[in-house]
């Protein structure tokens, strides 16, 4: 039941209120006074007010101000007479939903406060849901305990709260977008907007509009004025995925945006400021394309301040299975039918498998597996065949091997050893190249090759 305070001077109008408002379900609280209103905000909390702007000692203009801050969830509607409508403007100016005036009918009061617990309603749903995308976009629920996304959680944790341009590199599938909102939903400019924008999908004639919008009769079709991503984006961020597929004029408009905050529209002559961050992000080499002239390496050097190099999901195998079990609980998420696991060959089919489309890819492949496979538990035959392919090289344990007694850590001392044989024989025995190659100290390569006995062959 919404809570309404009604603060009027007139006690007939104050009674009228209170009656049409409590017949129509609503919870009323009345005050007779700007004075005593103030009072009962401080002390209670109302859905809300309706307050008269004309009072003795203190007005509407005063219990407004009070809302606006320090009651800051409450709406409120101005009463007023007709003599004093410029100064019940100046009053949703100043940040009241809408006013009535005196005298006042049933029907017009229902329906304005109607709408005003409305607006409320929605203001209050945006902030949850915005709060909602806030926690679903926090570095830290970027699926991967691989040192390659730890680095990349420590990387947004440095520069979410700054305003420094960001360029994401990495193939397509990687998980660019997730990180730019990642980033945004982590700053301080999360309560605005953030504007995505392909421009490798967007023709190069109509992606200089898409940026900074176009005046009526800048071109062929454009029968009204525009406004472009870059001012929807204003407060925010805006994403300029694969942005290197951006044409070389184009790209000097960009960098002066990235100068100075400003740009004109299509066909227009008013310059327009924006204050605005920019994420780019490219599955391209930069430094090739501007080797090759086709693009500029002073934007380039703009846009790189802070470079963020994702890798793909090859090189973080040991993620697969903690991306495999998310993307089995986002899809499966309401539904009866459920996959609970992976047979350990298939589990090795899909580490083994290169994952050209990267987590994308391996998103479209759980998906497929929870449409088609029948049972709780994947097997290898239930594996594309792609897939499949890949993985035939790789044979389940057989029965036999724990027949004959051998255990896990033999077993891996054993791969352990032959680790070490191999980058010791690709180095020509130099430990130092030897410890780089297994990415481990080379004080800890020489500890496992005493332990694994081998300082007689690498010394000789």
């Amino acid at each position: 039941m919404p809570r309404i305070l009604i603060i009027d001077d007139d006690p007939v109008i104050l009674k009228v209120i209170a009656d049409i408002l409590k017949s129509n379900g609503n919870e009323v609280v009345a005050a007779p006074n700007g004075e005593s209103g103030i009072k009962k905000l401080e002390r209670n909390y109302f859905d809300l007010v309706l307050t008269d702007l004309v009072m003795p000692d203190v007005g509407g203009m005063e219990v407004l101000n009070y809302i606006v801050n320090k009651a800051t969830k409450t709406q409120c509607i101005i009463l007023t007479g007709y003599g004093t409508i410029k100064s019940s403007v100046d009053a949703i100016k100043n940040g009241a939903f809408d006013y009535i005036t005196k005298p006042i009918t049933s029907d017009e009061l229902l329906i304005v406060v109607e709408k005003a617990l409305e607006f409320k309603n929605l203001k209050e749903e945006n902030i949850r849901l915005k709060k909602e995308l806030r926690q679903k976009y926090r570095y830290n629920n970027l699926i991967g305990t691989s040192k390659a996304i730890q680095d990349i959680y420590d990387l947004i944790e440095k520069v979410a709260d700054t305003d420094s341009t960001i360029l994401i590199s990495g193939a397509s599938g990687t998980g660019k977008e997730l990180i730019t909102r990642a980033i945004h939903y982590n700053s301080s400019r999360s309560d605005k907007p953030l504007v995505v924008i392909n421009c490798g999908a967007i023709p190069e004639a109509l992606l200089e509009s898409e940026l900074f919008g176009h005046e009526k009769g800048a071109f062929t079709g454009a029968y009204k004025s525009r406004i472009g991503r870059f001012e929807m984006a204003n407060g925010g961020t805006i994403f300029l995925d694969e942005v290197g597929e951006m044409s070389p004029a184009l790209q000097v408009k960009l960098l002066r945006v990235l100068q100075d905050q400003t740009f004109e529209r299509v066909g227009g002559t008013k310059t327009i400021h924006v204050d605005v961050r920019i994420i780019s992000a490219t599955n391209k080499n930069l430094t090739i394309a501007i080797n090759k002239g086709n693009f500029r390496e002073d934007l380039y050097y703009r846009l790189n301040i802070i470079p963020i190099k994702v890798p793909p999901l090859k090189q973080r195998r040991s993620d697969i299975p903690l991306l495999v079990d998310f993307f089995m609980k986002k899809f499966q998420k309401g539904k009866r039918k459920r996959i609970t696991e992976f047979s350990h060959h298939a589990m090795d089919a899909m580490l083994d498998y290169d994952w050209h489309g990267n987590v994308r890819e391996l998103e479209n492949v759980i998906k497929r597996l929870i449409v088609l496979c029948d049972n709780q538990v994947v097997d290898f035959d239930d594996l594309p065949e792609h897939i499949q392919q890949i993985g035939r090289s790789i044979q389940p344990v057989e029965e036999d091997f724990f027949e004959e007694g051998l255990t896990l850590d033999s077993a891996v001392k054993d791969y352990e050893k032959r680790l070490i044989l191999e980058a010791l024989d690709k180095s020509n025995w130099v430990k130092t190249k030897a410890a780089k190659l297994l990415h481990i100290n080379r004080t800890t390569l020489v500890e496992k090759i005493k332990k694994q006995k081998l300082t007689e062959i690498a010394s000789a």
